[in-house]
């Protein structure tokens, strides 16, 4: 997803949510700041899709729910609501849930330029706040690269990056695939459409 410039509104959480349940577009919230959540481009698009394309059968195998971009998922009570381009929950109390997802395994960012500074840095931090969350994973936009961030003792992080040629490991889930799977039909390549 790309974000467009924050509104200069400030709401409380319950405020979001009831204002935001009657919008068009998805908003991210965080701290009373909301940030519209706009279309991405077909490459980003197409990374998402063939991650779920291949993730999504393992993980409902195990009992585990996957939802693309228009999952929210709430940190703490009080925020922030963000939308992942991909969620995984394994946690039974997400099961049956139809507004957002409260205790995720597995996150998934396609980076993009707008993104990818707070892909990295703010919003990472936060959701590190997620006792469930295992696994943070960035797939970039303009080469052949995964970047996974797992949950290791206490409060460290450990970081592996998969490159063209390697199989992507997603310990959280148990799960193995082949990069050029994820890059499969995606063009790189920045040219503008006809």
């Amino acid at each position: 997803m790309i974000a467009s410039p924050q509104f200069h509104v400030t709401m409380t959480p319950e405020e979001y949510l009831a204002w935001e349940a009657e919008q068009e577009l998805r908003h991210e919230y965080d701290n009373g700041a909301i940030t519209a959540m706009t279309g991405g481009t077909l490459p980003h698009n197409d990374l998402a899709i063939n991650l779920l394309s291949v993730l999504r059968p393992h993980v409902k195998a195990r009992g585990c729910r996957i939802n693309l971009a228009d999952a929210k998922v709430k940190v703490r009570d009080d925020g922030p609501y963000y939308y992942p381009d991909l969620v995984v929950s394994c946690d039974s109390r997400d099961r049956a849930s139809t507004q957002l997802i409260r205790y995720p395994t597995l996150i998934v960012e396609v980076l993009s330029p707008s993104t990818e500074s707070r892909d990295r840095g703010k919003k990472f931090r936060q959701l590190q706040e997620s006792e469930t969350l295992q696994e943070y994973v960035l797939i970039d936009y303009a080469s052949v690269q995964v970047e996974c961030f797992r949950r290791s003792e206490g409060r460290f992080w450990v970081y592996e990056t998969f490159g063209a040629g390697d199989v992507v490991r997603l310990a959280a889930v148990e799960f193995e695939c082949a990069i050029e799977t994820l890059y499969e039909d995606v063009n790189l390549t920045a040219s503008p459409d006809a």
